[in-house]
Order: C-alpha cells, then sequence, then structure tokens
C-alpha cells in the first residue's frame, strides 16, 4: 500500500496549509512559523534531550558508579523524652525499659536505633536496657530517681 493510493477521509473538508513555502504560499508571511525568534529559523532542529538551556539530566546526576546520598547513611533514630514516659501511667515504677517495649508502647518506630532525652522531671524509678544512647541530663534524672542504665 502506498501513501498516493490511500482513498480520501471523507469527513475531511479542510485543505491542510503549504507550510515552508514562503510568502507566495496559502499560509502567510511567516508560514507558520511566527515572528522571528528560534523556532522560525531554518536550522531550528534540537535534540530531543534538549533542556532549554538548564543543565542538563546527564549532567546533573553523579558521575562515579557506587554513590551513595547522605541520608541514606545515616542512622535512623526515635527520640523519647523521659517526661512522657513519667506521664505515662501504664508504665510502673522499677519496669525494665528496651526498644521492644517503647516500640509497643508507640514511642519508638520498628528499624530505628532509640535516644533517651532529658525534659520535665522523672519521679518513677526505671531501668533501661538496650537503649543506643541517652542524653547527659537524662542519665543524671536517672539515677537520681534511683533507675539504672545497662
Amino acid at each position: 500500500m502506498l501513501l498516493h493510493t490511500l482513498p480520501k477521509n471523507t469527513g475531511n473538508k479542510k485543505k491542510g496549509k503549504d507550510l515552508w513555502r514562503g510568502n507566495g504560499s496559502g499560509a502567510g508571511n511567516y508560514s507558520g512559523r511566527g515572528h522571528k525568534g528560534q523556532w522560525a529559523r531554518s536550522w531550528a532542529k534540537l535534540p530531543w534531550w534538549f533542556e532549554g538551556g538548564q543543565t542538563p539530566l546527564v549532567q546533573r546526576l553523579p558521575k562515579m558508579k557506587g554513590f551513595k546520598r547522605h541520608y541514606k547513611l545515616v542512622d535512623k533514630v526515635s527520640v523519647v523524652n523521659l517526661d512522657r514516659l513519667n506521664q505515662d501511667d501504664s508504665i510502673k515504677g522499677g519496669e525494665t525499659i528496651n526498644p521492644a517495649f517503647l516500640i509497643e508502647r508507640g514511642y519508638a518506630r520498628e528499624n530505628h536505633l532509640v535516644k533517651i532525652l532529658w525534659r520535665g522531671d522523672l519521679t518513677k524509678k526505671l531501668s533501661f536496657e538496650g537503649i543506643a544512647s541517652f542524653s547527659a541530663k537524662a542519665k543524671e534524672a536517672i539515677e537520681k530517681a534511683g533507675g539504672s542504665i545497662a
């Protein structure tokens, strides 16, 4: 099948523009290209990946294999303040606090390290096991309340 043998579409009544033919054609003075500018020129053919002058995607990506973003290398940490543990009525004095206990109660998230921070007062005697880190004031408050850190 050749293009010139195809039957004409019966619904099409509009005559197509004769573009690229200059002033004398049915397209008018500018042959459908508008006034001046880059796309009015005969050489205006740019590659498909051209981004209008902004730095191309290829140059914005890291060059070397094995590139790692910093945020992926940082450990995820759940922070728990002592005053929240002190206010929780379900936590009794003398209980052992570990990461699994805090995850179960909704204070920490799974696959996160747990850090205990000081805020407010601690009146309950609590012992902590398996916690990744403590702030200096949190350690003082735990020991002052009679608790222990293991």
